[in-house]
């Protein structure tokens, strides 16, 4: 494998004068392409002292024989710049070279915080180079040897002195989506890719069907769905099909079916409001819905359109035997490509419209989120490369197909990269998803923290002993659920971070790696944080009051930029422009990274008010109050807190409270002076409490915060 192999990307950055040259990481091959990229220069590679480096990178810099090292301990850093500026005369290199590390897979950056911190202390002009390894970051179906080894993108270069841990790590996150996202399956259909995937996984993995114990290998769904796609194809014109089911073998099998009909399917949510719904199919445009008779049976409350608007799918399928068996021989002696074309799947792709989904609409009506082949397929192969799962490993899906989570990771994913798939209509029956768990030894676990505390009250631990990751999201995971959780269990559920519009993944938190003789450990979790970004994510922060950048490091508005992130809200450019400029996404959540490039999540600008000119952190609020009450994180919730106008201060800080007593008043004055012992800001301090029976929550365990200002407003 040569230099040949490598891709380069924005060699134009390429300073004319000397400069440091940082890669987030680096391979053999890789630094053979950095060496081609710097030809002409002369190159003095850079090592940490203490570093192990890769017997194969130590060979070759032996041989090169211009080298220099520096300690990450050094109290002199400074005066360790100014000796190694005469390795910058002219157009010199000094190339640090990472060292061998212990860390988790396709991690961007493999330099430990310790030793960037010194390298920025040089005091030199610094040039980040992203280093994205497709062939380590691929999906199942891509072929591998047709990848290049490294794809090196040069980012934006900083000035002597200029160079923090928080700007360096900006600009190889920048550099690093760049790199990603010209990668080529991105191009690609999202229908293709599940065919491709079905056929290739089809006898070795399958789906479970908890609500009745079956079982399909994907062997048989993709026939199901190919026929059943030419009953959708026939059946309407327009360009959406609705879909109201749960997780289960007929949900997945009407959504590949909607996909292969060269339309876009629409998971509606079945525990919206009667509004809520209308609204989206109303946006949706959609005139045809996939279900079955149980389910139209048992949401008597959903607003069912006419019976002649319904697909019955288990009133449909039995009938389509003879096509099943005909796309089943053809399934297995047809190559993809050609089934491809004789559904016509090469005519939606890339940039085109793949899966509409609606937000939960917990701050106002539901949002069509249009995501895009790229996206999804960008958001896969983000998530898969990331926890990397071993072959043979298992998922249980029971999050809603109208989730974000339980689309893009119960549907796509395990189809595409090849997991068995174990499901089950309903996320809060935790006593039969731990008996499902046991059966069929399923490995991956996706929740949230109210989902967790169901299985802390009603589960026996050896029921969960075959999980090797539980990922939760949707609202923050208390440290201390988590440590009870894991004291339980034996395994310690990590927090992750995602939206509706970035397909939605964006950050995790994982196991770390286990070191092994003196290489350097890159933590791969940190509790409170949702993790590093995952490969091909840029992050940026700007100030709430002004909207200019700050530092990563600083408290500010999280955007995102990545092959992942929507292209925009289904037919209103006003939103879409409100939150999408240059490709970066604001996503309304105001955050800071920590210098080993964890995201900590500090409250979104919806649970922030303005009082008196200072913003206050609702969730800051809420922990601080679950303390000084003695309230069990564990426990389902039984405060909220809520700002409403007040003329006096902009708002005003209300208590949405189901433990509250008679006399109001007096226990919020009690209230007022165990936060103020305990720290908290006067501003910050409840001016009223209000009486409810529950605190109102999404059916992913969200807090409702529409439901919740509407009981702030109505009974103050």
């Amino acid at each position: 494998m040569s230099a040949a192999s490598i891709q380069i990307l924005h060699k134009e950055r390429l300073p004319s004068t000397g400069a440091l040259y940082i890669p987030g990481r680096l391979d053999i091959h890789q630094l053979h392409g950095l060496e081609k990229l710097l030809a002409g220069r002369k190159i003095t590679w850079l090592i940490e002292e203490n570093a192990k480096l890769d017997p194969q990178i130590r060979t070759h810099l032996e041989k090169s024989g211009s080298g220099a090292m520096f300690a990450a301990d050094d109290t002199a850093l400074a005066e360790v710049g100014a000796q190694l500026k005469g390795a910058l005369e002219g157009s010199g290199a000094l190339v640090y070279v990472p060292g061998l590390t212990a860390s988790r897979h396709s991690e961007t950056c493999l330099v430990p915080a310790a030793h960037l911190k010194a390298l920025c202390a040089l005091g030199l002009p610094v040039v980040p180079i992203a280093v994205e390894s497709p062939r380590e970051t691929s999906l199942s179906v891509e072929r591998k040897s047709s990848l290049p080894a490294g794809i090196l993108t040069v980012g934006r270069p900083l000035a002597a002195g200029e160079a923090t841990v928080a700007e360096y790590r900006q600009r190889l996150l920048e550099a690093a989506e760049v790199g990603f996202s010209s990668r080529a399956f991105l191009k690609g259909s999202l229908a293709i890719a599940l065919l491709e995937g079905l056929k290739k996984h089809g006898s070795k993995h399958k789906i479970v069907d908890g609500s009745d114990d079956s079982t399909l290998e994907f062997s048989k769904v993709l026939p199901a769905a190919l026929a059943l796609s030419k009953v959708i194809a026939e059946s309407t014109s327009q360009p959406r099909v609705g879909i109201v089911l749960p997780p289960g073998k007929g949900g997945l099998v009407a959504n590949l079916a909607v996909l292969f009909a060269n339309k876009v399917p629409v998971n509606l949510n079945f525990t919206a409001g009667t509004e809520a719904v209308k609204s989206a199919i109303r946006q949706a445009g959609l005139d045809r819905f996939i279900t079955a008779d149980p389910f139209v049976r048992k949401l008597s409350s959903f607003p069912w359109p006419p019976n002649r608007d319904l697909i019955f799918i288990e009133r449909v399928l039995p009938t389509l035997k003879k096509q099943m068996i005909r796309w089943g021989v053809m399934a297995k002696i047809l190559p993809s490509a050609v089934i491809a074309t004789m559904l016509g799947l090469n005519k939606r792709s890339g940039d085109d419209e793949a899966v509409l989904l609606f937000t939960s609409g917990s701050s106002g009506e539901p949002k069509g989120v249009a995501l895009s082949h790229r996206n999804v397929l960008a958001n896969v192969c983000q998530f898969a490369s990331r926890i990397s799962l071993p072959p043979g490993a298992s998922i249980l899906g029971s999050l809603p197909l109208f989730h974000s989570f339980g689309s893009t990771v119960t549907l796509w994913f395990p189809c595409i990269e090849g997991l068995d798939l174990i499901t089950y209509p309903n996320p809060i029956e935790t006593k039969r998803l731990a008996e499902l768990v046991s059966l069929h030894q399923a490995s991956l676990l996706l929740s949230t923290p109210t989902f967790l505390r169901g299985y802390m009250k009603r589960i026996e631990p050896a029921q969960l002993q075959s999980l090797k990751l539980v990922v939760t999201g949707a609202e923050k995971l208390p440290q201390n659920l988590a440590s009870a959780f894991e004291e339980k269990f034996g395994i310690r559920p990590q927090e992750g971070y995602g939206l509706t519009e970035t397909s939605p993944a964006t950050n995790v938190n994982l196991p770390d790696a286990t070191p092994q003789g003196g290489e350097a450990l890159i933590p791969s979790a940190r509790p409170g944080s949702v993790g590093i970004p995952l490969p091909g994510i840029a992050v940026k922060l700007t100030d709430p009051a002004t909207e200019k950048d700050v530092p990563l490091d600083k408290q500010g508005i999280i955007w995102f930029r990545g092959a992942n992130i929507f292209p925009g809200y289904l037919n209103d450019p006003k939103k879409t422009a409100a939150v999408l400029q240059d490709g970066w996404f604001r996503t309304g959540d105001v955050g800071r990274m920590d210098d080993e490039g964890f995201l900590y999540i500090e409250g979104r600008i919806s649970r922030f008010s303005k009082i008196a000119g200072e913003m206050v952190p609702h969730e800051t609020v809420e922990a601080a109050i679950n303390k000084v009450l003695h309230l069990d994180s564990e426990a389902e919730r039984r405060i909220a807190v809520v700002g409403v106008p007040d003329e006096q201060k902009g708002e005003a800080i209300i208590l949405l409270s189901t433990i509250s007593g008679p006399a109001l008043e007096q226990e919020c004055i009690d209230l007022r002076y165990k936060l103020l012992d305990e720290g908290l800001p006067s501003l910050w301090t409840p001016k009223q409490i209000v009486p409810v029976q529950e605190i109102p929550v999404l059916a992913s365990g969200k807090l409702d915060i529409k439901s919740c200002e509407t009981l702030a407003t109505s009974n103050r």
